[in-house]
């Protein structure tokens, strides 16, 4: 099955999305990982009939990490509205290819998407249609050529952190679309969903999950998983 259980109980299920995993089927017809993880689901628990399992949030194709499903109807209805509310902390890495303007700051943009070209674009001022996006961001290290970033994302925007980041100068590393002049192997981008914490949806507990990037072959996320504080 080959999936990364992060967590695991009667409510939830956390997996470590590598960047060619498509949360959800789409048109490209490519087994998605909420197909894998029913399966998963269906075989360890000798399950009869279909499996439910609630898509709570996603990540672009290109984006690995932490991503978490409902199993039953009650977390799925609980954690959606954790989202909506942003009671959870979601942390993000990045690395990027331009130093931030600063150490550390928050930004602050309004994004709109362009639906024919699936992505977005920043503004600094509202404009109809646009949605407020907010992040914040602190630069944790950096190597001969790129800054790695770590990101606080307090919306939930389109693209939103590859958006702003672009905005401001600082592409990611292997992002074709936001103006990267080079593609990763895989043709996935280094943007990682590092951490994912909340109060669980029916017990209360503090669940803290966190996905280590797919540092295997690749010397910049090895780079990053050293720093301090990292």
């Amino acid at each position: 099955m080959n999936l990364d259980i992060l967590y695991e109980d009667n409510h939830l299920i956390a997996v470590n999305k590598g960047t060619s995993d498509l949360v959800q089927g789409d048109k490209t017809g490519d087994v998605s990982l909420d197909i894998r993880i029913r399966e998963y689901i269906k075989q360890k628990y000798n399950k009869p009939g279909d499996v439910f399992l609630g898509i709570i949030h996603r990540l672009d194709r290109p984006v690995s990490g932490v991503v978490v499903f409902a199993r039953t109807s009650k977390a799925l209805g609980r954690m959606n509205q954790m989202f909506r509310e942003r009671s959870l902390m979601k942390k993000y890495w990045a690395v990027v290819s331009e130093s931030p303007p600063a150490d550390k700051g928050v930004l602050e943009h309004y994004l709109i998407k362009n639906h024919k070209q699936n992505r977005s674009y920043a503004y600094e001022r509202e404009k109809p249609g646009t949605k407020r996006a907010v992040l914040d961001y602190r630069l944790a290290g950096q190597s001969k050529d790129y800054y790695f970033l770590e990101i606080n994302l307090h919306t939930g925007r389109h693209h939103q952190i590859r958006c702003q980041l672009a905005k401001i100068g600082c592409i990611i590393k292997g992002d074709l679309k936001y103006g990267s002049k080079r593609s990763d192997p895989g043709g996935g981008i280094h943007l990682h969903a590092r951490q994912l914490e909340f109060l669980h949806p029916v017990t209360k507990e503090k669940i803290k999950m966190v996905a280590d990037p797919p540092a295997e072959n690749d010397s910049l996320w090895q780079e990053f998983l050293k720093l301090p504080g990292c």
